[in-house]
């Protein structure tokens, strides 16, 4: 269960504009291992965990793009239906809120990686190894 890093970035909210950062980080072989991308207050906002963090914020830097990194705290459960719940309520026994998590699956998936946003990363990945 490691800690990853997560890029997030305001970009403009119009048609394409998704495929340019998808296309951009692919023509420098940026692996998007997973990503959530929403428009608020007229902007575009994406999240992504990417193999090579370092690569992908220099492709955004060129492109004009501003970003933050964070830290986010990576698990991988079975895919079946209560899974989520037992990761949730150990982080709730410890004390540990989640800001926001994103996963999805094929649905013939054995396992899923979860990327979770939460206060404090090194205590939750302790709370998960029990």
């Amino acid at each position: 269960m490691p800690k990853v890093k997560q890029i997030s970035a305001w970009i403009e909210d119009r048609p394409g504009v998704l495929g340019e950062v998808a296309a951009a980080l692919g023509a420098k072989k940026v692996d998007i291992r997973a990503f959530m991308a929403s428009a608020m207050d007229g902007k575009g906002f994406v999240r992504l965990v990417v193999d090579t963090p370092v690569v992908a914020r220099k492709i955004f830097a060129a492109h004009g793009w501003k970003t933050t990194v964070d830290d986010l705290v990576e698990v991988v459960i079975p895919d079946r239906p209560g899974a989520l719940g037992r990761v949730a309520d150990k982080l709730g026994a410890a004390g540990i809120n989640i800001h926001y998590g994103y996963v999805g699956t094929s649905g013939r998936a054995r396992t899923v990686s979860l990327f979770l946003a939460v206060e404090k990363p090194a205590a939750a990945l302790r709370a998960l190894r029990r």
